[in-house]
């Protein structure tokens, strides 16, 4: 019996080295699954962050677009604003020089349509 022990102790090493050597291989392959799962994952999160810095690459166009627009938007308003002064200076002036204002009372047009009483 003991020279059948000592013929099955060196494939039984061998099959145990075996075993341990699969199952090195099995968790290495997992962590290599894993790894992959997890590079997949952080590469549509990085997609994800380069979707939002284009948009806000837009945003900072139409931003830079507005503020190119303000100093025409100031010149108009100063325009406006002059041209009102100065419609404002000559109406006062003509006003004030009278001191009166014509209106037009459409009389004619009152006696047409007030219907008098004949009593």
């Amino acid at each position: 019996m003991a020279a059948s022990r000592q013929s099955q102790a060196p494939g039984a090493i061998a099959s145990a080295a075996a075993a341990a050597k699969l199952l090195e291989k099995k968790k290495e392959y997992e962590a290599v699954v894993a790894l992959e799962r997890a590079s997949a994952q952080f590469l549509k999160r990085i997609e994800g962050l380069g979707e939002d810095f284009d948009v806000v690459a837009d945003a900072g166009i139409v931003h830079g677009q507005v503020m190119e627009q303000w100093p025409n938007m100031f010149r108009i308003l100063s325009l406006f604003l002059a041209q009102r002064e100065q419609n404002a200076d000559e109406e006062e002036g003509s006003t004030s020089a009278a001191g009166e204002r014509l209106v037009r009372v459409p009389i004619e047009e009152l006696r047409q349509t007030d219907p008098k009483p004949s009593a």
